[in-house]
């Protein structure tokens, strides 16, 4: 099996990893391309834990978020490049606008999410901290957010 399955392809992994008490990071987004502050970010979150797995929204789930020209890339290739990194275990797509659902499902130890989160808004905290889990905010990486990038391409090549 590789590195890319559904939710319920999971569940099976879920059990056994909880067995062998094994610690099951959850992080998501939208991973449009894959930046030094994503690597930092990712690295960061699998050093809380044994299994890191990325909730990846679908095509249809960011262009909900963030507009008609996103994603960059589509989600095949996003999952396959997330997919291809040490620190990365799984990669779940989901097609709603938040992993609430996917939360539900993974029933991670560790929630993790970007620094210019606030742990009290993340999404799927109820569902970790009653399941006697953690949710923490990993520090963010100035000068690096995808949006940022994207606005710096057009700015030099689109005059």
């Amino acid at each position: 099996m590789g590195k890319i399955i559904t939710k319920e392809a999971f569940i099976p992994i879920r059990e056994r990893l909880e067995k062998e008490n094994k610690k099951i990071v959850f992080t998501n987004g939208c991973f449009d391309f894959v930046h030094p502050g994503h690597i930092h970010y990712l690295n960061e979150a699998k050093s809380m834990g044994d299994i890191l797995v990325i909730g990846l929204n679908s095509d249809n789930s960011v262009r909900k978020i963030k507009g008609e020209g996103r994603p960059i890339n589509d989600q095949n290739a996003r999952a396959l490049v997330l997919s291809s990194l040490e620190m990365v275990d799984y990669v779940i797509l989901f097609e709603e606008d938040t992993p609430y659902k996917l939360i539900k499902t993974i029933l991670p130890d560790i929630l993790v999410k970007g620094g210019d989160y606030k742990i009290e808004d993340v999404v799927g905290k109820d569902i970790v901290e009653g399941n006697g889990g953690k949710v923490k905010c990993v520090s963010y990486t100035e000068g690096f957010s995808t949006t940022s990038i994207i606005e710096k391409i057009k700015r030099r090549f689109c005059k």
